[in-house]
């Protein structure tokens, strides 16, 4: 994948862990729903347009609190 690019990403994320694991939660989303937040994409796969959406700066990762329970646990 050239775009977007690995370094770009790590700007937004801190590390390659959190990067997949927030693209992946998107990518099922957007399979999921159809819900796009970008109005054009360059890649036609859904982990791509996470990933753009990433680097567009419309997702981003929210740290945890350690005593609350999350709906997806």
């Amino acid at each position: 994948m050239l775009y977007p690019s690995i370094d770009s990403l790590m700007k937004k994320i801190d590390s390659k862990y959190s990067l997949v694991s927030v693209a992946a939660k998107r990518a099922r989303n957007l399979q999921d729903t159809g819900s796009y937040k970008l109005d054009r994409y360059a890649s036609e796969k859904f982990v791509g347009k996470a990933l753009e959406e990433i680097h567009a700066g419309q997702l981003s990762m929210k740290e945890r609190d350690a005593k609350e329970v999350y709906s997806d646990e």
